[in-house]
């Protein structure tokens, strides 16, 4: 697949997260699907379903969240984007409360695209800052 349809097929997995259209993530994400992520600290995304899972719970922490590209790159089998992140934490997010309170942050992903879907992905931001914003350290 070309760099074009590679970005294509990340912009509509953005797409269907915004929506929580989980059914599309099926079409766009292989089964055996990995997501590293020192920041999320190896939640245990290790297959299409468990990141079906790790969404839907983020849905439920913030109800709103709204992810959108900011800058997209395309090279061979692989596609980096920077990201912004919004939503309001409404639900427990780790062992924290909900706070009610917007957070704003980016974060950098390298997904890698094999015969038209994603089967890896790389994501990391700053968790300290976004733990700031919610007003959840000083």
């Amino acid at each position: 697949m070309d760099h074009i349809g590679s970005k294509a097929i990340v912009q509509a997995f953005v797409d269907a997260v915004n929506n929580q259209d989980w059914q599309a993530i099926e079409t766009l994400v292989a089964p055996s699907f990995a997501r590293h992520s020192i920041a999320a600290g190896e939640m245990g995304v290790h297959s299409r379903l468990d990141l079906i899972k790790f969404l839907r719970a983020e849905y439920i922490t913030f109800p709103d969240a709204n992810e959108q590209i900011v800058d997209i790159l395309g090279e061979g089998d692989r596609v980096a984007v920077r990201m912004r992140f919004r939503g309001t934490q409404a639900g427990i997010l780790g062992t924290y409360p909900p706070t009610g309170k917007p957070v704003d942050s980016e974060y950098l992903a390298i997904y890698r695209i094999e015969g038209g879907l994603i089967v890896e992905a790389w994501a990391e931001w700053d968790n300290l800052a976004s733990l700031k914003q919610l007003g959840l350290l000083p």
